[in-house]
């Protein structure tokens, strides 16, 4: 079957039938401690209000994924509550250039107009060190995001939420950039581009998801221990 990609106002790609789906939302999950995630951000496109997450990699460096690449991009740091949102922090985009509205290369670095500065409530997350050899599984890993807490319909969480997923033996993943996990909880509408959680460390960009014949989704994660020397190179030269 062909995978095609249809986009909302709100970066989610509805499921077909067995289909694919992108993301923005948690489903089955619970309501975070405020602050407790302190790399996560908010991104709003300013004229289409489409939303993705994203998370804090260095005071200058935002990282989501590719595919939620709009003109009027807008990062909120510090975030727990969408109903109070600080000043947007306008961004300039560097989307990987294999990305072509197509599954893999979902990845992208947006850096900040102006650092944020480094707080209680605003700090970074620790990338991989090293590539996952072999694709291993992955271990104690967990999303997040602000996204639709349904699959299908119902409204965005206005405070952000996270589910503990299940990783997947990632040797029949998807492309060969990406991770995967499986079950009824994980990433939904509004989700995009927030990180894969594992141990501390960010080892994911949430992608899309497919809807398996049994009822359950299967999420891809952009591997980004993968993308360490595109990652260095990016944001060294930028």
């Amino acid at each position: 079957m062909g995978i095609l990609w249809h986009i909302t106002g709100l970066l989610l790609l509805r499921s077909c039938n067995p289909g694919f789906s992108m993301h923005d939302g948690i489903v089955g999950g619970k309501v975070s401690i405020p602050h407790s995630r302190p790399y996560m951000v908010y991104i709003h496109d300013t004229q289409s209000k489409a939303i993705c997450g994203g998370f804090l990699v260095r005071e200058d460096f935002v990282m989501t994924a590719a595919h939620c690449n709009h003109n009027h991009l807008k990062v909120y740091l510090g975030v727990n509550d969408t109903h109070f949102l600080p000043d947007g922090v306008a961004v300039q985009p560097f989307p990987h250039l294999q990305f072509n509205n197509t599954p893999g290369h979902d990845i992208m670095l947006l850096k900040l107009k102006t650092p944020a500065t480094l707080n209680k409530t605003v700090k970074t997350i620790a990338l991989p060190k090293t590539e996952n050899p072999k694709h291993a599984t992955l271990k104690d890993c967990m999303v997040m995001g602000w996204g639709l807490q349904d699959y299908h319909h119902g409204s965005l969480s206005m405070v952000l939420k996270e589910a503990n997923v299940t990783m997947l033996d990632s040797k029949n993943c998807g492309t060969s950039d990406t991770v995967c996990s499986g079950g009824k909880t994980g990433p939904a509408g509004g989700d995009s581009g927030g990180p894969l959680v594992c141990g501390d460390v960010a080892e994911g960009i949430v992608s899309y998801y497919i809807r398996e014949s049994n009822g359950e989704y299967c999420t891809r994660y952009t591997e980004i221990s993968q993308y360490l020397e595109w990652i260095r190179e990016k944001m060294n030269n930028n």
